[in-house]
């Protein structure tokens, strides 16, 4: 699949490429993009390298993972995110904000559009989000965007080779007004 760019009142959404690695270098130094996420630590130039140049465009060709920048009107990057699809309908939504842009509402702002896109683009019924338990800033994004927490997995994430007890939470098209692809038959309490 060919890339695709997003816009909102906020934000330029695109796929990240080698023009962004020294960016996505930068950002990757700050410690809590390290503890919090599933990037190597220390991040080294060649990780940001394989991510833009390899990862990300493979994902896109693939239609395994669609990795979204986050970009200010200036040029900026604020941010990364992408879904990466987990089953027939599901993925999983990831991001980390850039520390000197943070607190803006951009990832919720991102992440609701990105996940508008793949329910009405995508055919996915389901996005899922995970973040070790813990991790309060991920959280809150989910929750402003609408994600509904739905519990604690133990022993659910690895991080760094260590496995740790993740939140786990949902977003449905319904959340945002849309329709699904399938029926939806709620459990009956």
């Amino acid at each position: 699949m060919d890339p695709v760019t997003l816009t909102t009142d906020r934000l330029l959404l695109r796929t990240a490429g080698p023009q962004d690695t020294d960016a996505v270098y930068a950002a990757c130094q700050d410690s809590d993009i390290q503890r919090w996420t599933t990037v190597p630590s220390p991040y080294l130039p060649e990780h940001a390298r394989g991510f833009t140049e390899q990862m990300v465009p493979d994902g896109w060709a693939s239609g395994s993972m669609f990795t979204f920048g986050l970009f200010l009107p200036s040029g900026e990057l604020a941010g990364m995110l992408g879904i990466t699809m987990r089953s027939l309908g599901v993925g999983e939504i990831g991001y980390w904000g850039v520390k000197e842009h943070r607190g803006h509402g951009y990832i919720t702002e991102a992440a609701v559009a990105v996940s508008r896109w793949a329910f009405t683009k995508m055919s996915v019924d389901r996005v899922e989000w995970r973040a070790e338990v813990g991790n309060r800033a991920s959280r809150a994004v989910a929750e402003r965007a609408g994600f509904a927490l739905e519990g604690t997995l133990r022993s659910s994430l690895n991080n760094k080779g260590v496995l740790r007890d993740c939140w786990i939470g949902s977003l449905l098209p319904s959340d945002l007004g849309l329709a699904s692809t399938v029926p939806y038959l709620p459990a009956k309490q």
